[in-house]
């Protein structure tokens, strides 16, 4: 992809790469003039001027093109070695020959921009959606938070002679919580902005995946307290070697997701295993499950459910998704048959022996 981009970019390139084409092109015809005639030639010409026209920029391609018919004259159309024309039929075929080939070259290469400019118009309007999008999530996500801040603090600095010790502590809750809910959506918007970038560099290493997925939990207790979470640690897993910042926040957004959309006092169980690639881990409920039309697009930038109560930016399982990918892992949603959803993570890496792991 990036060779082609710089070949796209420089036209000095385009002329080496169309004059040398057309020259090895011509030289192949010659080697078999004698069973394939010149009016073969004339196609084969043809074809290798419209295969450059797909890529080239117009003048490179014109030029290529005017070469074709002048070497075709040449070389190939008699008397040969000579520019003359000795019959009008030849006359008529290489004025013909030489319009299609100058018009081809310049009808493919005006298609490819107008082809380029549709596809500019329509990522421009993509990409207007998605801010639209976002802003209208981050103006109630990031407004809720603050006010809650504000409003808590203002209280106590007002009145703070006349709160009770009760009093006092709810307001300090209220502002942890919205304080860890703006954390969490900052955190959202640069992990998102480094999988756009493509700046993520893995940072492995050997990790327990039970004491991670133990962080994770604690990591949520806050907000697991109308939920129970189900996880029995696996004894006979290996250590794994991965980037444990990254896999923390995948089961993180996951776990966070399930305890944020389903009904209260549902059930979460955490799983977790390993095959001959790497480690497997599953998250599942037992809450509504998500609509079978729309699982596909669930890990979409931005993307929220329908009618879903509470707010969100819409980034959690996409970064999930990428930071999986990352790893060149997986994440795969579905419902399950006896009621809510099911989140499979695979995440390729290293393993020790579990039997070296416990002799340690």
């Amino acid at each position: 992809m990036e060779f082609y981009k710089k070949i796209n970019e420089n036209q000095p390139i385009q002329y080496l790469i169309g004059i040398g084409t057309i020259t090895l092109v011509s030289l192949f015809s010659y080697l078999f003039i004698d069973i394939i005639g010149y009016y073969v030639v004339a196609l084969i010409l043809l074809f290798a001027v419209s295969i450059l026209a797909m890529f080239f920029e117009i003048f490179p391609i014109v030029t290529v093109a005017v070469l074709s018919a002048l070497i075709w004259n040449f070389f190939f159309i008699q008397p040969q070695y000579t520019f003359k024309i000795s019959t009008p039929e030849d006359i008529l075929l290489f004025l013909m020959y030489f319009m299609i080939a100058v018009m081809n070259a310049v009808f493919t290469t005006k298609i490819r921009k107008a082809e380029a400019a549709t596809r500019k118009r329509q990522e421009r309007g993509k990409t207007l959606e998605l801010y639209n999008t976002l802003l209208n999530s981050l103006s109630h996500e990031l407004k809720t938070p603050i006010a809650a801040i504000i409003g808590s603090v203002d209280t106590l600095k007002e009145n703070s002679e006349k709160l009770s010790r009760q009093n006092k502590n709810e307001l300090y809750t209220e502002i942890e919580i919205a304080g860890n809910r703006l954390n969490r959506q900052v955190k959202n918007l640069l992990n998102m902005s480094r999988l756009e970038s493509h700046s993520i560099h893995l940072q492995l290493n050997w990790y327990d995946i039970n004491e991670l997925i133990y962080g994770v939990i604690q990591l949520n207790k806050s907000d697991s307290a109308k939920h129970q979470i189900l996880f029995e640690p696996g004894d006979d897993l290996p250590l794994f070697q991965l980037d444990a910042a990254l896999v923390e926040q995948i089961l993180h957004n996951i776990l966070h997701n399930a305890l944020q959309y389903t009904p209260p006092r549902s059930i979460i169980e955490i799983k977790v295993s390993h095959t001959s690639e790497g480690c497997f881990i599953e998250v599942a409920d037992n809450g509504k499950g998500f609509p079978q039309d729309k699982i596909d697009r669930v890990f979409d930038k931005f993307y929220r459910l329908p009618n879903t109560a509470t707010g969100g930016t819409g980034l959690g399982l996409s970064i999930a998704q990428g930071f999986a990918r990352a790893h060149n892992g997986s994440i795969e949603l579905k419902n399950r048959p006896s009621g809510g959803a099911k989140f499979m993570i695979r995440i390729p890496a290293a393993m020790t022996d579990p039997k070296e792991y416990h002799n340690e």
